[in-house]
């Protein structure tokens, strides 16, 4: 009980950055030094050491060691935790190299469009866990809402920004997601200037 509230309270960390490396980094709290591991596109992020900075993070508590795992955006910790919460055989670190081969909108893009061989190029992944990554999370309840959330931050173009809509409304109606977004995805390409109304409605006639 007391390691599992431990892991709960430990949401963030602020502090100055006393050492930095691509993979972990030290970060002084209040003259307590934290080991944390963190993703590539954290550490690119990451102030020079001497500097503060703010590292959201989750805490694996395990019967050996407690393990720091820090992350720069909510996007990047959003996608470490449903990797490690909802697919099989993938663990913290396994969920780490995901993050250092791809950025959460980019691996999002790969799960809609069921691309095993792309994420099978992720270093330690495979066919297989990709495979498995992608049946096990491409329908989940709440993913939708979280990577749209990701991607609205990115700037997408506008036409882009109609395929999600699409995609988000057919969801709603009960269509899967990666069925939903290949209908609508060529709709889209054979006529860019489509409504998002009329890609529901022409993708209705086609799932």
């Amino acid at each position: 009980m007391v390691d599992r509230y431990i892991s709960e309270v430990i949401s963030h960390l602020r502090g100055t950055i006393a050492e930095v490396l691509p993979t972990k980094l030290v970060i002084d709290v209040g003259g307590v030094g934290y080991d944390v591991l963190i993703p590539l596109s954290t550490y690119d992020k990451l102030p020079q050491p001497g500097a503060t900075a703010k590292l959201l993070t989750h805490l694996q508590v395990r019967e050996d060691a407690h393990v720091l795992y820090g992350f720069a955006t909510p996007e990047e910790r959003d996608l470490f935790l449903l990797l490690v919460n909802n697919v099989s055989g993938i663990g913290p670190k396994l969920a780490l190299a995901v993050l250092n081969g791809s950025t959460p909108l980019a691996f999002r893009g790969l799960v809609v469009a069921g691309d095993i061989a792309a994420l099978s190029k992720i270093k330690g992944v495979g066919k297989k866990t990709a495979e498995r990554i992608i049946v096990e999370l491409r329908d989940k309840v709440g993913v939708s809402a979280a990577w749209e959330a990701a991607s609205a931050k990115n700037a997408l173009t506008p036409e882009e920004a109609h395929v999600n809509d699409a995609v988000l409304a057919l969801i709603s109606l009960g269509y899967k997601q990666a069925e939903a977004h290949k209908v609508v995805r060529a709709l889209r390409d054979a006529n860019p200037k489509t409504t998002v109304e009329d890609l529901v409605k022409e993708a209705l006639k086609q799932l």
